[in-house]
């Protein structure tokens, strides 16, 4: 159960003379190099013939009581053999505090400080490529931003762009379970006096009504409220009927949003803040449903509950409100709200049936970028998948090949579509097709690069 907790949170077709292509390489042995720097386990690995690239990979957010058994160097095992065996470096910090919490502070710090190692002990790299992973999505972007003379660019795979809002949003969603699902209980959503007590108090709310129609509905509300997808197995087709929709749903609220986002993660977040960062107050819930993507479906569930919608939206309206605390928010505009400011190129890569962190991460973020002036530093691919970071290799490596057209040429790959981005991916060998699925075994799966424009994102922090 901890494993699957831990991994619900937690491109382009590239000219021949550009990058190698992706025919089978002779592996060759790395040098291992493991050790701990200010209370921070590292791992880093070199090829024999380094072609002077070093991938440095932020690893997402992990709650409490997660173990690492080794220091993660890719969200894929396939995409770390792939990157040695054709001459790429990789290195990556755990983090301080065994690399559970919310860490971008610590990991920007931690981070930066492998680097310095690899070059003093190693070389310096021609050129140093970040890749982020969820939460490691906003740790490798705000280093991008604030450090463009150290990074030539960055990879983000399912990324939290803006981590104060992925936050606010989760506070919504336990907002509307405890006070549709969970009325009259005592629970801390913030400043709790026990979070664990909490968690397990909206947990078991949702395991008392998710089987009722009125659970449904209310269930389908709250998910609607943070554009969460009835998506939630990507080894699974995309669900159809309703029903089997919002039990999905209710999975990732369950275990992304309550188990992995809610009163713990609040808890964490506001010991490293210094307070509580996350509010709710003046939000219109009535219009956020309004502006959801999935309104519609609410609305169908609620008649086939009998329920009275506006009389929950009214519920909504009354309940006490949570307010931030000033220097906590602050700290969160500091460690977790970049600016679009990159000089750098970056590319994005995002599953359309992502709950855990939704798409609409992406569009805000491209946003910001074109608000400062320079949208073509940035690209986003989609894959049609269920799940959080679910891609297969071949993808992560094809949009990492387009990032280093993009970083060698100044330019981006002329075709960009779908078709030609799954031509591409689809040369790589079959064992790179293989997509993870939280505690499931690997499963093969052609690459699916799609056109997608993701919904507007909730509870934007700019």
């Amino acid at each position: 159960m901890r494993r699957l907790l831990a991994a619900l949170i937690a491109g382009v077709v590239v000219c021949a003379s550009a990058v190698a292509l992706p025919a089978q390489a002779a592996a060759q042995e790395p040098r291992e190099h493991e050790g701990e720097i200010n209370g921070a386990r590292y791992r880093v690995e070199v090829p024999k013939r380094w072609n002077g690239t070093l991938v440095l990979y932020s690893h997402g957010y992990y709650p409490e009581g997660y173990t690492f058994e080794q220091v993660p160097l890719s969200n894929n095992d396939e995409t770390r053999e792939w990157l040695l065996e054709h001459g790429y470096a990789l290195a990556a910090s755990e983090y301080q505090n065994k690399g559970v919490g919310y860490l971008i502070e610590e990991a920007m710090r931690d981070q930066l400080t492998l680097l310095d190692w690899f070059n003093a002990k190693v070389g310096k790299p021609r050129r140093t490529v970040l890749s982020g992973q969820s939460l490691g999505g906003s740790i490798a972007t705000l280093l991008a931003e604030r450090y463009p003379r150290r990074f030539d660019g960055a990879l983000n795979l399912c990324a939290v762009y803006d981590p104060l809002n992925t936050f606010n949003t989760a506070l919504d969603i336990n907002f509307a379970v405890k006070t549709l699902l969970a009325p009259g209980e005592d629970i801390d959503l913030v400043n709790s006096r026990d979070p664990k007590a909490g968690r397990a108090a909206l947990h078991d709310a949702i395991n008392r009504t998710r089987e009722t129609r009125q659970g449904q509905a209310r269930l389908a509300l709250a998910a609607a409220l943070g554009n969460v997808t009835g998506w939630f197995h990507p080894h699974e087709p995309k669900p159809t009927d309703p029903a089997e929709w919002i039990r999905r749903q209710s999975d990732w609220v369950q275990w992304a949003k309550v188990d992995g986002n809610g009163t713990v993660a609040f808890a964490d977040i506001a010991r490293r803040a210094g307070g509580n960062p996350l509010s709710n107050v003046g939000v219109n819930y009535t219009g956020q449903l309004a502006r959801s993507g999935q309104r519609a479906a609410v609305e169908r569930a609620y008649r086939k509950a009998g329920l009275d919608l506006r009389a929950d939206l009214a519920r909504l309206a009354a309940a006490p409100r949570i307010a931030p605390e000033r220097d906590a928010l602050r700290y969160m505009y500091r460690y977790g709200v970049p600016t679009g400011g990159t000089r750098v190129p970056i590319v994005g890569l995002h599953t359309t049936g992502d709950a855990g962190v939704p798409p609409d991460q992406g569009r805000w973020y491209a946003e910001q970028v074109r608000r400062n002036g320079h949208p073509d530093r940035l690209r986003q691919f989609y894959v049609e998948r269920g799940g959080h970071c679910s891609f297969n290799a071949a993808e992560e490596l094809t949009a990492f090949r387009a990032l280093l057209t993009r970083i060698d040429t100044g330019h981006w790959p002329r075709h960009t579509d779908p078709r030609r981005l799954n031509a591409e991916a689809n040369r790589f060998d079959p064992r790179f097709h293989l997509v993870a699925a939280y505690d499931k075994p690997k499963k093969a799966m052609a690459p699916a690069f799609t056109r997608y424009s993701p919904p507007l994102t909730p509870r934007p922090s700019r």
